[in-house]
């Protein structure tokens, strides 16, 4: 079968099948025109013409302002978040297999927010502010992950339903936790913390953009070429081995860039439910292949989330509402239908 190649940022060449291919231009296509609506329009709206003026340095006063200020940050970050989680999605129900084998089902995106919770409640920084945020969110998500797995490791299942049984587990003990440090913060870090806690992307600004962009671009090229070897490892362990695929080796390695990747996210928006767990089965859906698609996932991600927070913020207008209650209404539905359809098996 035909493959186009495509070059990914590091010099990674990778190889995708034509119809991938189309897939993936049309998404971004969409994802970039939503997130240009977003710009253009709102309670101040500008023409095509004034935002391209003010990208090149015109514009007045007031449309740099929205434009560059407001608006631009708003909707690159929910493309970085939104491909970042599409992408965690996919390694982790490919590692799992299991298409409930999310990053917010089982339990990392919790950890995440656990770390960013001590992080903005015991240590004090203002939350989606500072690099203890994130450095939080990496550490808790990285702590979960290594708890889940040796657990479900001790009784021989890692890797499949036992993950997945224990990463909800642990994420129910460490909502508790959650719940614990706000309930021991002061009032006004406590509500600031809530609000952060349902994923938000309003007040973002570039100093949250920018780190996310390069956690982004570094861990994309490790993420893109594990495809192949899990989609080995769905096929059965001695199948993959035979191939040469080193099994332990990949799955250790989707797992922490998939928690790397959950981690970044989740200091930038807050943890934004079911996304990483519709985007990689809607991109499977659209590829027509149960193989694993973590690019395709990713742009998936960004697409969703792109039109979630645009819904965020016209949907009760002139309110804006946190983009993790739209996605979580959204997967909540979604999660119903699969296992309404049996396809949870």
């Amino acid at each position: 079968m035909t493959t186009r190649a495509v070059t990914l940022p590091g010099g990674i060449v990778l190889r995708v099948r034509p119809r991938a291919a189309a897939v993936i231009g049309l998404l971004a296509v969409v994802a970039v025109a939503v997130s240009g609506y977003a710009v253009l329009t709102g309670s101040y709206r500008l023409s095509v013409g004034d935002a391209v003026g003010t990208f090149v340095g015109g514009g007045t006063a007031t449309d740099r302002f929205f434009v560059l200020q407001q608006r631009l940050p708003r909707a690159v970050a929910a493309l970085l978040v939104g491909a970042g989680l599409g992408c965690a999605g996919s390694l982790f129900q490919s590692v799992s297999r299991n298409p409930l084998g999310s990053p917010d089902v089982i339990g990392f995106t919790t950890g995440s927010a656990t770390g960013a919770l001590v992080s903005l409640l015991v240590l004090g920084p203002t939350p989606g502010s500072g690099a203890g945020v994130g450095v939080g969110a990496l550490i808790g998500g990285l702590a979960t992950a290594g708890a889940v797995y040796a657990i479900s490791a001790v009784r021989g299942a890692g890797g499949r339903q036992q993950l997945v049984l224990v990463g909800i587990a642990v994420g129910a003990m460490l909502a508790s936790v959650n719940d614990y440090l706000l309930t021991r913060a002061d009032l006004d870090a406590a509500e600031t913390a809530k609000s952060w806690l349902f994923g938000s992307l309003n007040a973002i600004s570039w100093p949250q953009v920018v780190p996310a962009a390069a956690a982004l671009a570094a861990l994309l090229p490790f993420a893109v070429p594990l495809g192949r070897p899990l989609r080995l490892l769905e096929m059965g362990d001695d199948f993959a081995t035979a191939l040469g695929v080193r099994a332990a080796r990949v799955r250790w390695q989707a797992l922490l860039v998939g928690v790397l990747l959950t981690g970044a996210a989740v200091a930038v928006a807050g943890p934004v439910g079911f996304l990483a767990l519709a985007a990689p089965q809607l991109a499977r859906a659209l590829l027509r292949s149960s193989e694993a698609a973590p690019l395709t996932s990713a742009v998936t991600g960004a697409a969703l989330l792109a039109a979630a927070d645009l819904g965020a913020q016209r949907l009760l207008t002139p309110f804006q509402i946190p983009v993790g209650l739209v996605t979580g209404a959204l997967g909540g539905a979604y999660l119903a239908w699969l296992l309404a359809t049996g396809r949870s098996r």
